[in-house]
């Protein structure tokens, strides 16, 4: 008896994901004229009749929708994903999260892209190379980027650099002068642009600044971003020798760890030491922390209502928006 002719067989032949050829069959109109007539050649070659019946089922399950992120335990990612789970229960969609974690995101989340995803895509804080772009514009989906930017597609991009250049202003207008910044351990636009802009606020003041006073801590969970890094980070200052008067952390994780090494030597915030985090995360209210606000639940109901926009209609213009991150001052720098 003849092996049947399967999906897999259509997707092989043709180069494509399982995913697209699904897509073709059941006339989606998110794929381009050049795949959907490789697909249509595989399939007239392989002679490929596809049930009816389970087309007809495939047309009446809800469209799913994946979502990369490095990680989903931090307070950050939590706060998005909380705004797309929010906004996606009032539409006709399921989606599924894709950790690709911290340490190689990018090729983890090519690897991804390589199997075949669903019916449209979110990216949180990975950057696009062009590899993985020819392979997403093979895939002809509705692709939305969060955290990052590509010329190719929606996205809402952070200003990192306008936040942590309003840190550094903050603390060089409070009079600080022995200034220093907790860094995370990855090197990433992200990350860069936070520390250039807080550089710059610091040398437009006229303030000096030490190497001695940029540490990163030991801890590499969540690439340094956590209450265990910025815990370290306070004793290496002082195993250095003495304390900034003010510190700049990456985020908001790594400012309540800080704030836990600080008491436990005795000291007071902010009469020792003012500290200002970044992200502002719920419990960062609670503790009177000084940090950068980036609306992080508000972008992740965006970044879902923009996508359900691109279903209806995918012609539409891109939509690139930049969010300028807002100092949120409290007691840890007053």
């Amino acid at each position: 008896m003849a092996k049947k002719t399967t999906i897999y067989d259509v997707a092989n032949e043709a180069g494509v994901a399982i995913s697209t050829v699904s897509r073709v069959l059941n006339e989606s109109p998110y794929v381009s004229d050049s795949t959907k007539e490789k697909v249509q050649k595989a399939i007239d070659k392989l002679d490929f009749h596809p049930q009816v019946s389970a087309r007809m089922l495939a047309k009446r399950q809800p469209q799913i929708i994946a979502v990369a992120v490095p990680t989903f335990t931090t307070p950050f990612f939590n706060e998005v994903l909380k705004g797309v789970k929010d906004e996606i229960a009032k539409l006709d969609l399921d989606f599924i999260i894709y950790n690709t974690g911290s340490d190689d995101p990018e090729e983890n989340f090519k690897r991804f892209v390589d199997r075949g995803i669903p019916d449209g895509l979110i990216v949180f804080s990975i950057n696009i190379p062009e590899n993985i772009n020819k392979r997403l514009q093979d895939y002809d989906i509705p692709v939305i980027l969060v955290g990052t930017k590509h010329s190719d597609y929606d996205y809402f991009y952070w200003d990192d650099y306008s936040g942590g250049f309003k840190a550094g202003e903050l603390l060089a207008n409070k009079g600080y002068k022995r200034i220093g910044m907790i860094r995370s351990h990855s090197k990433s636009t992200v990350s860069d642009e936070r520390e250039k802009g807080f550089r710059d606020a610091l040398t437009k003041q006229g303030i000096e600044l030490e190497d001695q006073y940029f540490v990163t801590g030991i801890t590499r969970k969540h690439a340094g971003y956590s209450e265990e890094a910025g815990y370290e980070a306070i004793k290496i200052f002082k195993q250095r020798g003495e304390l900034p008067d003010a510190i700049f952390c990456s985020n908001d994780a790594q400012a309540i760890g800080a704030m836990h090494a600080i008491k436990e030597m005795g000291l007071s915030i902010p009469s020792d030491v003012a500290l200002v985090g970044y992200d502002n995360i719920k419990v960062s209210h609670y503790l009177g922390l000084t940090t950068v606000d980036q609306a992080m639940y508000d972008v992740g109901i965006r970044a879902i209502q923009r996508l359900a926009e691109r279903y209806k209609d995918n012609s539409i213009p891109l939509m690139q928006a930049t969010i300028d991150p807002v100092l949120i001052e409290r007691k840890s720098t007053i």
